[in-house]
């Protein structure tokens, strides 16, 4: 955190109080000034329950830093033990094997919260974080996190629940891996990316930003099997494709092919 919010949140905390304290609303003068429109925490489900004025508060504390694409925000040789939040752009979070090949774990969204933090039970061992798009990141200390966000229950209870759904994202993935055909994978892979996209704008089909190689490395799979089926989509009229971008004309054939088996 920059000496100037440090300053800044010091003004806002009387003792052990958060930022975003009841009795401080009113008064506080950090408050007043036009506010971003997209803070760093005002889409992430983690603060789903504080008000537009303890965001603005908390969100002081952790000023937003731009990464330019390809440029890692983490790795295995320089791990960074502190939590993430996603504001703009897009993040892949990734492996590498010991024959050198990558595996994809996944793409994060904008709101999207990550990183090595053993307070709230995440970890990244041996991940890489990457950023496959410039993207403004927002960053917490582990004494942040156990200072403003376990502290208070609303955060924590939402903690344990994102916990438990990342848990059976995991699993649902494994499982896919496992006992899919790569066909099914990549229909289920792109339904669920389409929806991590967000809802559609004015009547436009979802659209996914990502290449055949992004999307191989996201499976496991090999670039040309990918590719094979991503052509075999299109001839179907379940996608349309463009030069990284996917979209997505029928959700029904890739819903019926993401539930095969054979």
């Amino acid at each position: 955190m920059t000496d100037t919010c440090r300053v800044g949140v010091a003004a806002t905390v009387s003792g052990d109080l958060r930022p975003w304290a009841p009795r401080q609303r009113e008064a506080d003068p950090l408050m007043a000034g036009p506010a971003d429109p997209f803070s760093c925490l005002n889409e992430v489900d983690l603060f789903a329950d504080l008000s537009a004025q303890e965001i603005a508060a908390m969100d002081l504390m952790a000023p937003a830093r731009l990464f330019r694409r390809g440029e890692l925000l983490f790795s295995q040789s320089q791990p960074v033990k502190a939590l993430f939040i996603l504001k703009s752009g897009r993040v892949r979070i990734f492996r590498v094997a010991e024959d050198g090949k990558a595996l994809t774990m996944a793409i994060l969204e904008p709101g999207a919260v990550f990183g090595e933090m053993m307070l709230v039970g995440q970890r990244m061992y041996d991940n890489y974080a990457e950023a496959i798009e410039d993207a403004a990141i927002c960053q917490l200390s582990v004494d942040e996190v156990e200072r403003f966000l376990l502290s208070d229950p609303r955060i924590a209870i939402r903690i344990s629940r994102l916990l438990g759904e990342q848990v059976a994202r995991l699993e649902e993935r494994l499982t896919d891996l496992a006992l899919r055909p790569l066909a099914a994978q990549v229909a289920s892979t792109l339904l669920k990316l389409g929806d991590a996209a967000g809802p559609p704008r004015f009547g436009q089909a979802r659209t996914i930003h990502l290449t055949h190689e992004q999307l191989a490395g996201l499976l496991g799979a090999s670039r040309e099997a990918t590719s094979k089926i991503m052509g075999e989509l299109t001839a179907r009229r379940a996608i349309r494709q463009g030069r990284g971008r996917i979209v997505i004309q029928d959700r029904d054939i890739l819903y019926k092919l993401a539930r095969s088996s054979s």
